[in-house]
């Protein structure tokens, strides 16, 4: 959750996982998040166009017009992350992955160049998820700049989006990203697919909390995950819902270095 201060912070695992499944309930303290709208407000009246060009190449998209909502994948790549870009592809949605470091980008640094190269949004999800709350500010820039450096040397480019794992952020990891050019992003709606293997069940969380804005959350390190997007994505085009990065969803708006962005 949020909190202020810089100090350590210790906790049992249990206690992680219920302020993880507490975090659609937050409020804030010190840290104010920002709403994909005023994001956008916010840019009103600027020179940036309306909108955004779409990843898949399908022309401009104008989240202010139409209903979009963003697909994020946390903590990959993964094994079936090949099988999900195959998905994505096939039905023409972008997503924005938030990659981790150890054992999933340095492991599969094939998969983060094919996630760059067809257009997806490639973030940063820290270095070994350790939860940044419980940090000092220099191992926060630890946990951040090393995966910086190598999705930058796989890719060619330097993140400019972060998500704090289990979203548990405050003043001071907020001043390090800021120091590093991130903006933080966490979510509307999560399946929980940490939890479970059953991938309907995991479609059905996602559809039961999709709305306009929304930023869902995902895994696709699970077993169960990958199978549910054909079934997500169907089902919420039907609903009229557009798919977008998390940039797209700003737009015209840009995420702005240190600040914290949910809908």
């Amino acid at each position: 959750m949020f909190r202020t201060g810089t100090g350590k912070r210790g906790g049992s695992a249990v206690a992680l996982l219920a302020a993880a499944s507490l975090l659609l309930a937050l409020t804030g303290c010190g840290v104010d998040p920002i709403t994909p709208g005023d994001a956008r407000g916010k840019a009103a009246g600027s020179d940036d166009k309306p909108g955004a060009e779409r990843a898949t190449g399908a022309g401009p998209v104008d989240c202010a017009k139409v209903k979009c909502i963003a697909l994020t994948f946390d903590a990959g790549p993964g094994k079936d992350t090949p099988h999900l870009l195959d998905v994505l592809k096939e039905k023409q949605v972008p997503a924005t992955f938030f990659l981790l470091g150890k054992k999933h980008v340095d492991r599969y640094p094939e998969v983060v160049k094919r996630i760059a190269d067809e257009g997806h949004e490639v973030a940063n999800h820290t270095w070994t998820h350790r939860i940044l709350t419980d940090l000092e500010a220099d191992e926060v820039r630890e946990e951040l700049s090393r995966t910086q450096d190598a999705i930058e040397k796989i890719t060619g480019s330097r993140p400019t989006l972060m998500r704090p794992p289990q979203g548990r952020t405050d003043d001071m990891v907020s001043d390090v990203s800021r120091d590093l050019g991130l903006a933080q992003v966490l979510w509307s709606v999560t399946a929980k697919d940490y939890s479970t293997t059953d991938s309907a069940l995991i479609r059905q969380r996602v559809l039961d909390g999709a709305q306009g804005d929304g930023i869902i959350l995902l895994h696709d390190i699970y077993d169960g995950t990958v199978p549910a997007v054909p079934g997500i994505i169907d089902e919420l085009k039907k609903r009229g819902f557009t798919f977008v990065t998390v940039p797209q969803l700003l737009a015209p708006g840009k995420a702005e270095p240190g600040a914290v962005y949910r809908p």
